[in-house]
């Protein structure tokens, strides 16, 4: 008796079920790598999330306080701190930097100046932070760092046991408050002690500070988080748990 072979009816049958065999499986493996992509932006937003929002708490945790240089200011716009370098100590006379951060073009970015050792060197930072901010040079753009997305955000100011908004007359009324009773517990200070007028006036930038600061993110939909963040920051000086 002769061998039987396969009818064509047969590997046809036999050939359309490795086909379908053939989909399925590309079907399986497709979704896996979709899968890993849709994880790995995950996780890298969240990196880039948390790195953004580490720099900014390091950044408020660097600030400095020295006679006539502003140490911290919202104006809207961009938030501009004066920080201790990297590598600086806390002195008087170690360099420190300018950073700015800012909203522009749908992004959260932060700017960092050269390390400044001088007076002017620091004005001329902090005037091209601002101008940074809404208008930025080709230098500039060069020294900005873009963190991620942002739809929208506000800073605001803890001051006399409440939150408000750095640009309003309620914060500035608490503002003056503080820096008046600081000015006649200095002035006290000074009578008894006989401190500088560079220590007072250090005393009196101190005092302008706000006890905490509220950084708040609206991060657009579509992009890996979507909502509200709120993140707080304590100044370190500041205990009794307010915050």
């Amino acid at each position: 008796m002769r061998p039987r072979g396969f009818t064509l009816v047969e590997l046809l049958v036999a050939l359309s079920v490795m086909a379908l065999l053939a989909i399925l499986g590309w079907r399986g493996l497709d979704g896996m790598v979709r899968t890993r992509q849709f994880t790995q932006s995950q996780a890298d937003a969240t990196l880039t999330l948390q790195a953004g929002l580490s720099q900014w708490r390091t950044d408020l945790d660097a600030m400095v306080v020295l006679p006539h240089i502003q140490p911290l200011d919202w104006d809207g716009q961009a938030m501009r701190i004066t920080r201790r370098g990297a590598a600086a100590v806390a002195s008087a006379s170690a360099p420190v930097v300018v950073v700015a951060w800012a909203r522009r073009d749908g992004q959260w970015l932060r700017w960092q100046s050269a390390p400044v050792a001088s007076r002017a060197d620091w004005q001329d930072a902090w005037q091209r932070a601002a101008l940074w901010s809404r208008n930025p040079g080709v230098q500039d753009l060069g020294a900005q760092t873009a963190l991620l997305p942002l739809a929208y955000w506000q800073v605001f100011y803890f001051r006399g046991e409440t939150w408000t908004n750095p640009l309003s007359s309620d914060d500035s009324a608490a503002a003056s408050r503080a820096v008046a009773r600081n000015a006649a517990q200095q002035q006290a200070t000074q009578q008894s002690t006989g401190s500088t007028d560079t220590q007072l006036q250090t005393a009196t930038l101190n005092a302008a500070l706000p006890d905490g600061v509220r950084l708040v993110l609206q991060l657009p939909e579509g992009s890996a988080f979507a909502g509200t963040l709120v993140q707080d920051w304590a100044r370190p000086t500041v205990g009794g748990g307010k915050l």
